[in-house]
């Protein structure tokens, strides 16, 4: 396999810096707001949705093009499962922890299908908990 160009590596740095961006911009504004959705406004309840927007695509562009680059730069045969990314990744320093890494992955996941609003809340609660860890990544970009 061809090793990995420093260009491409660097447009994903590029995509991924953008993206926590607007990912901390969101997150400075859902630190004012409730989890609740019942005690939100329509403007309130936009600023969270536009935030779990955000969380999902910062952590999806790190994992699964950025982090997956690292690892195929640091190994170019490599061919593992997302966990093994991530397990590869916490091996090179990238990321401290991959169990975390799958929590926000599996929040991810359940954030894009239908929930209850006590489902929302505790979903709104974790993703504001665990956005931190994603923001963390700009040390390395």
């Amino acid at each position: 396999m061809a090793s990995i160009s420093p260009e491409l590596l660097q447009t994903y740095k590029t995509k991924v810096a953008k993206a926590l961006r607007h990912l901390a911009y969101s997150f400075v504004k859902v630190q004012k707001l409730p989890n609740d959705p019942n005690l939100l406004s329509e403007d309130q309840l936009e600023i969270w949705e536009s935030f779990a927007a955000r969380f999902a695509r910062a952590s999806d562009l790190f994992t699964t093009k950025l982090l997956r680059l690292l690892v195929m730069q640091d190994d170019p045969g490599f061919e593992g499962s997302f966990r093994d990314i991530l397990d590869r990744g916490e091996k090179l320093g990238v990321i401290t922890s991959a169990d975390e890494w799958m929590k926000i992955r599996a929040l991810r996941n359940v954030s894009v299908h239908d929930y209850s609003d006590s489902d929302l809340t505790l979903i709104f609660a974790q993703l504001r908990n665990l956005a931190p860890i994603i923001l963390a990544c700009s040390r390395m970009i």
